[in-house]
């Protein structure tokens, strides 16, 4: 099982560099979070059990497994009313592998996206500003 909580990076004349799996799982999120028709990330199953025990995550949505220099990354999203799901997803993976691949050097594998639900939030402020004489 690979170690989720150091990927080795090289080793070099002078040393071993190694980067933290929560330096890729935060790169990834905020990459991910930055994309036109993400609404939100929602946490797994293990991370709702973390939640409730009092541990705060917060890149909650993004699993990050590291093995050797390859890195496999799953996001649990929520996409945005309207948004084409396809679209939103290839926008992530490509942001994403090009974000984490240049920062810091490892192979990005595999980027899955788990689609957990449709936020109607932007619909609902859309048309509070519509029926709100205030703001036209």
């Amino acid at each position: 099982m690979p170690d989720n909580n150091k990927a080795s990076n090289g080793i070099d004349s002078v040393g071993e560099i190694k980067i933290s799996s929560d330096v890729i799982t935060v790169i990834a999120h905020t990459v991910a979070s930055e994309i036109e028709g993400v609404s939100g990330m929602n946490p797994n199953f293990s991370e709702n059990i973390s939640s409730v025990l009092g541990r705060k995550n917060p890149t909650k949505g993004v699993k990050v497994e590291v093995d050797e220099k390859n890195v496999s990354i799953d996001f649990y999203i929520t996409v945005e009313y309207g948004a084409r799901i396809p679209d939103v997803s290839w926008k992530i993976q490509e942001k994403v592998k090009a974000a984490v691949e240049s920062m810091t050097g490892l192979t990005v594998v595999a980027i899955n996206i788990h689609v957990q639900g449709i936020s109607f939030d932007k619909v609902k402020e859309d048309k509070k500003s519509k029926g709100n004489p205030e703001t036209e």
